[in-house]
């Protein structure tokens, strides 16, 4: 197992300007973290298309004894004609090229998005053909450049485990597995603990999560926003949530899964707490199970 972090738990201080990917690369090295996962929000979606920049992050991260684990983009190939899905296509395309210049041999791409009303199942049988063409041509071309594409479980739409293995076994190739994010399983409100063993044999990559949850009750106030089903969830620091983390780390340590874990801090606390906390509690809980 190799336990990183991901730039999205400290991206609060990136959109700031209080902190830079750079720096927040150096920060994540002093914790003790093996790799570093880079997701471009704000401002850095438009840097990223910089070689130049590009080059920087593959440098710094190389220096401070870091692998770039993962490279991970939205994406959206529902509810468009086929120019626009094409023109989609082509885009993530071209973030497998970013992905193949930072050295990263894993990209996370979304697949679809459509509001909590939108996403019934007949809806996504429906809009399951186009996720499958752009899915499949994407990893086709990202196999040429020894990565491997995946889908996690977020955005609502496709965020529990039969959906995601649907897309999964629809695509069919190789080199498209899936990253298992721990708690995101909570936002369809299905038990993460059954999900997380379902999805284990086909990740390649784990992001590491934690929540506070309010059963179907009325609004919990600042902070907290609402599942599929009408409860509520709050992002809290791994270990510290309503999961049970030793039981979800005991049971992907028993899968012989042994590639990269990323914390992903999204709580209320100040970041770079949340995130250390997280890392040292993460870090403590796989050893002990």
């Amino acid at each position: 197992m190799k336990l990183g972090i991901s730039s999205y738990s400290l991206h609060a201080l990136i959109d700031s300007g209080d902190m830079d990917i750079f720096r927040a690369i150096r920060w994540i090295a002093e914790q003790g973290a093996a790799h570093v996962e880079i997701v471009p929000l704000s401002g850095m979606r438009e840097q990223i298309k910089e070689e130049r920049f590009v080059e920087r992050i593959r440098q710094t991260a190389e220096e401070n004894g870091l692998a770039i684990s993962n490279y991970a983009v939205g994406g959206n190939f529902v509810n468009k004609d086929e120019a626009a899905l094409a023109a989609e296509i082509a885009r993530i395309k071209g973030q497998v090229d970013i992905a193949h210049a930072l050295g990263a041999k894993l990209m996370r791409h979304d697949v679809a998005k459509r509001p909590i009303g939108e996403c019934s199942i007949d809806r996504f049988e429906a809009d399951l053909p186009s996720i499958v063409q752009a899915c499949r041509e994407i990893a086709d071309y990202a196999a040429g450049l020894g990565i491997a594409t995946s889908l996690e479980n977020h955005g609502y739409y496709v965020q529990s485990s039969d959906r995601v293995l649907r897309v999964l076994q629809s695509v069919g190739r190789s080199n498209y597995k899936t990253t298992v994010d721990v708690g995101n399983f909570m936002v369809a409100d299905e038990d993460p603990h059954i999900a997380v063993a379902k999805l284990i044999p086909y990740a390649s990559m784990v992001h590491v999560k934690d929540f506070y949850s309010r059963k179907r009750c009325s609004h919990p106030g600042e902070g907290w926003f609402a599942t599929v089903g009408g409860n509520y969830l709050r992002g809290a620091i791994a270990g510290c949530g309503s999961l049970d983390m030793h039981h979800l780390l005991s049971t992907i340590k028993a899968s012989g899964y042994d590639g990269y874990l990323s914390i992903e801090f999204e709580g209320m606390e100040p970041a770079l707490t949340g995130a250390r906390i997280a890392f040292d509690n993460v870090r403590r809980i796989w050893e002990e199970v």
